[in-house]
């Protein structure tokens, strides 16, 4: 019986496809987050997806703006609550063909666009209208690709920068706590997401990574926040006066595990609009070094994952003196200083008890039952003698995911944050409801 070349030729195609899905399937471990948009496309060439989050807390502790600096007089505060979308996705990804492909991501945070306002403690609970290039409305992917081989993928565009676990894996099912995990995310960009290229390609058991990016922006950089805001832009256009580059690495050896080695490196002062000819902007260059260990382990009804995040800023101790303050219309102001070192570290665990009914087990429904430990300082080092030391946190966490099908997640959590003694600790209880999946 003949067959029509083209019937063959997509068979083929689909059956490729299969086969890295199903090995993906048997490895058992986390999909990239920068592959995501076409990962599922099976077998067609137009792949729409996404993820959602909405979350509900209660805060048992003060959000009084001097809650730090005049602890005792903040202890019996009230309480006070939250309803949020900390992040809304619209994956777009389609295939050309001839190993060009391209990819989007498009998120909502906070269920808003355009400015926002929120009040800065780092600045005496000054009232600031928030600046972001796109607002509340982000472009976080837009990529053209071209893959010569399994090996060897070309990347161009805005891309997601995969330092640290959370970037490189941030999609809500990725983490069993309601919000994104805090030490990464204070310390970090999240979603880290950049205009450079990428080359990146998958080998035996291993994936790498590698990339050139448009330098971090030291003038966003804060005392609580270390490199948080350090890629986004107050303009239209990422200045990009220095350059960065980053790499990943992730191992897949053993079954249901994969252990991941990133790391980035770049100057970021003097990485703004105007360049300047001569001065401090000119002379100090603000290194930014970042290690990051992480791994997941997916088998025997357990998920584990861990990370460790270690970050060295030079020319920290200039950045307070260096921008110029007299401008009001300025967004660059720093009312603090920024610590040369940061870190981050974070374990959490979970067991899926439905495994062990069988009704349940059939049913392909899954409840972890977890527990969450990290510590945090994105100020670790007291620059030029000066100490924040509310910064340093230990933070706890245990609750449940219960899935009631593959791709929705209903989580509950109880958290506490240890501070230093002389602070007052924050207890928290948050509720939250997520979805990832692809739609075509």
């Amino acid at each position: 019986m003949k067959m029509n070349k083209k019937a063959l030729a997509h068979d083929a195609r689909f059956s490729l496809i299969a086969l890295l899905m199903l090995a993906a399937q048997t490895l058992n471990a986390q999909t990239h987050a920068v592959d995501s948009v076409m990962e599922h496309a099976g077998g067609h060439r137009l792949s729409v997806g996404g993820y959602g989050e909405v979350g509900f807390t209660r805060n048992f502790f003060s959000d009084h703006v001097s809650r730090y600096s005049q602890p005792e007089e903040h202890k019996d505060d009230p309480s006070h609550g939250k309803f949020d979308l900390p992040h809304v996705v619209v994956y777009l990804g389609y295939d050309f063909g001839h190993g060009w492909t391209m990819g989007t991501e498009i998120e909502f945070e906070h269920g808003g666009n355009g400015l926002a306002y929120e009040k800065e403690d780092e600045e005496g609970g000054e009232w600031e209208q928030e600046v972001e290039k796109g607002g509340e409305v982000e472009l976080e992917q837009f990529w053209i690709q071209k893959s010569f081989s399994r090996q060897l993928n070309l990347r161009l565009g805005h891309i997601v920068v995969p330092v640290g676990l959370n970037n490189a894996h941030h999609e809500p099912l990725n983490f069993f706590t309601v919000y994104r995990p805090e030490g990464e995310n204070t310390i970090m960009p999240s979603t880290w997401h950049q205009t450079g290229v990428s080359l990146w390609g998958r080998t035996g058991s291993f994936r790498y990574e590698a990339q050139l990016l448009a330098g971090l922006n030291a003038d966003q950089f804060t005392n609580t926040g270390w490199i948080h805001k350090g890629h986004k832009s107050p303009l239209e256009y990422d200045v990009a006066n220095k350059y960065g580059v980053a790499a990943r690495i992730d191992n897949y050896s053993i079954a249901g595990l994969r252990i991941g080695l990133s790391g980035y490196y770049g100057h970021s002062i003097g990485n703004t609009y105007p360049a300047e000819k001569n001065g401090a902007s000119a002379t100090y260059k603000g290194r930014v070094a970042i290690g990051a260990f992480d791994f997941t382990y997916n088998a025997h009804n357990w998920i584990v994952r861990g990370q460790a995040d270690y970050g060295y800023l030079g020319d920290a101790e200039q950045l307070k003196y260096m921008y110029n303050r007299k401008n009001s219309k300025s967004p660059f102001k720093h009312s603090a200083f920024v610590s040369g070192n940061a870190y981050a570290l974070g374990i959490e665990a979970g067991y899926d008890v439905f495994s062990q009914i069988a009704q349940m087990r059939a049913a392909q429904k899954k409840l972890y039952v977890f527990g969450r430990f990290e510590s945090y300082n994105p100020y670790a080092s007291d620059t030029k003698g000066v100490s924040y030391d509310y910064t340093s946190v230990k933070r706890m966490a245990a609750g449940v995911n219960y899935y009631p099908v593959k791709q929705i997640a209903i989580k509950a959590e109880y958290s506490h944050r240890f501070l230093k003694s002389k602070y007052n600790d924050e207890p928290s209880v948050s509720i939250g409801v997520a979805y990832e999946g692809f739609f075509l």
